[in-house]
């Protein structure tokens, strides 16, 4: 398509470290795509703990090569497809991780640019009843709450407690394990001010942990899914036989924690729960952050009292 830039304009590092390394550059080359790729002009992006984390070289080992420009969640419209990509067109509106495997050599080029070129298995189309700022919160974490309790066997008719029901993933574990798996009860955890929204979500009990001893607490359940980080924590409050299962480890026995495989795949099964408003997406309230307010959104994520997810938008 003629109208596809040779450059463009995206937030880049060259060295890890905290948001000070982060920069706006109006040059960086628009990425070719692969065969089994599409080129995205990239809508709205949303940003993660996995982000940081990267920046800060916690992955070097298994990152791509710096200079990175940063970013998993995506929302946008197709340009330009690859010779193999088979259900998606040009003007498709789609989202997604655009990370299959998070830390395992991920993009050396992300969602925080005007154009990223994204494999096309780990898209969906955008559901429908969503602007694109809604749904690029979406798929990092209704992925990995979904993986996680299929991991973790949730089924219907069984009890869960979610550690951080507040944020991205914990928000929509509670509502996958109502709406979607029919638990028998959802339990979650979150400071004072959060406790209306939990039940807004589906959480039949709502735990604050200012004032109470998780470990200590007076019911046990079949799972506990902790989307925090919170260690061992989560086996005080497991049944016997029961599983914790979390995004941040290690976790001892009968715990374990494991990383997101994205899969667009997942996104289109859930994309009916989503366009009948059964899931909602939970973004911050002081989002979307402009293009050019980037680093103050990683600045406000890396506090950890943001709310669901922190959304750019518009791009650029």
């Amino acid at each position: 398509m003629s109208e596809i830039p040779l450059k463009m304009k995206a937030w880049i590092y060259e060295e890890y470290g905290d948001v000070k390394v982060l920069r706006l550059d109006d040059g960086v080359s628009v990425p070719e795509i692969k065969d089994d790729q599409v080129l995205l002009k990239v809508v709205a992006a949303a940003l993660n703990p996995v982000d940081f984390k990267r920046r800060l070289g916690r992955f070097k080992n298994t990152d791509s090569p710096l200079p990175t420009v940063p970013g998993y969640d995506v929302a946008g419209i197709v340009v330009k497809v690859g010779s193999q990509v088979q259900k998606l067109k040009e003007g498709d509106e789609v989202y997604g991780d655009i990370n299959e495997n998070g830390l395992d050599n991920p993009k050396q080029y992300g969602s925080l640019a005007e154009f990223t070129a994204v494999e096309e298995k780990v898209l969906a189309i955008k559901p429908s009843n969503l602007d694109f700022q809604s749904a690029a919160g979406i798929p990092l974490a209704i992925e990995t709450a979904h993986e996680g309790l299929e991991r973790a066997g949730f089924s219907a008719g069984k009890s869960i407690l979610v550690l951080g029901g507040g944020g991205g993933v914990g928000s929509f574990v509670i509502q996958l394990a109502k709406h979607v798996y029919g638990a028998s009860k959802v339990a979650a955890t979150s400071s004072t001010g959060k406790l209306e929204l939990l039940k807004s979500l589906g959480a039949d009990l709502a735990i604050d942990y200012t004032k109470e001893n998780l470990e200590e607490l007076p019911e046990k359940f079949d799972v506990v899914y902790d989307a925090i980080g919170l260690g061992d924590t989560g086996a005080k409050a497991v049944k016997e036989g029961g599983t914790v299962v979390g995004i941040t480890g290690p976790l001892s026995p009968p715990g374990f924690f494991f990383i997101l495989t994205s899969d667009g795949a997942v996104l289109a099964k859930l994309n009916p729960f989503l366009e009948s408003g059964k899931i909602r997406p939970l973004n911050d309230p002081k989002g979307p952050f402009p293009f050019s307010k980037v680093v103050d959104a990683f600045s406000y994520l890396e506090t950890g009292r943001a709310t669901g997810k922190v959304v750019i938008y518009p791009i650029p």
